[in-house]
């Protein structure tokens, strides 16, 4: 398997706060690995550090994406390498249509015109596998929709975009059983041994149906234990106490 993205000793920082601290994690080419955590151990700053955002300060450590360093990379940069981040709380832009965005995004990413009639159609197909209706696309970005029309639509853009690493920080928030189910799929048919998802969730629900080779617990901004699927059970069980307090040694 090829590595995809290696963290080296992150450490990060916002206003003064550190918040990550020491944070090393490879994820290769085919692997899905999750994130958990209690609010406020680092995981969703993680995410946004990968993909960039402006707000945070990298204090120390590196991350290297294909062999080579982002960090200084812009947001859109890293995207155009294949980086793809599905938001907690996605954002509400008005007066954009679902399909004028997801057009113009993906022409932005491969640099150049995709073929309207081609558009369409792929367009169409991945709706019908998310149950999406079809006016779904004459409406504005996430402006009114309910928490599983958001979700669903982060998941929509990730089938379109097809990132070499999809970041889904919180995916499973908001959604009942059968928006989660139907999100879960469409994450699963994403899933290819070319591709990785790092999966970032408070708990173990969302792994009742995406299989992770790799499940990492965040204690106070770095990973305190790293362990496989089984280890999502045992905090379902247990509680993330039970990892600081050295249980699980």
């Amino acid at each position: 398997m090829s590595e995809l993205i290696k963290i080296v000793d992150l450490h990060a920082s916002i206003q003064g706060k550190e918040i990550l601290k020491g944070v090393n994690l490879t994820i290769n080419a085919g692997e899905v690995h999750a994130i958990m955590g209690k609010n406020g151990s680092g995981k969703s700053t993680l995410s946004n550090i990968i993909m960039g955002h402006s707000n945070y300060e990298i204090t120390k450590g590196d991350i290297l994406f294909k062999g080579e360093s982002i960090l200084g990379l812009k947001t859109d940069e890293r995207a155009k390498k294949g980086i793809f981040l599905c938001f907690q709380y996605p954002t509400g832009i008005p007066g954009v249509t679902v399909a004028n965005f997801l057009r113009t995004v993906l022409k932005s990413l491969t640099g150049k015109e995709i073929a309207i009639k081609d558009f369409r159609k792929d367009l169409k197909e991945a709706m019908k596998l998310l149950q999406m209706d079809d006016s779904f696309v004459s409406r504005y970005v996430n402006d009114g929709f309910s928490g599983g029309e958001k979700k669903r639509n982060e998941i929509l853009q990730m089938s379109l975009f097809k990132p070499l690493l999809a970041i889904l920080d919180e995916t499973d928030s908001g959604l009942d059983i059968d928006a989660l189910k139907i999100v879960c799929d469409g994450i699963n048919r994403y899933k290819s041994k070319d591709n990785a998802i790092l999966l970032i969730t408070h708990y173990q629900r969302m792994l009742n149906y995406i299989t992770p080779d790799f499940v990492h617990v965040f204690i106070d901004g770095t990973i305190a234990l790293t362990g496989g699927k089984e280890l999502a059970l045992k905090l379902e069980d247990n509680g993330y106490d039970w990892v600081t307090a050295g249980a699980a040694k």
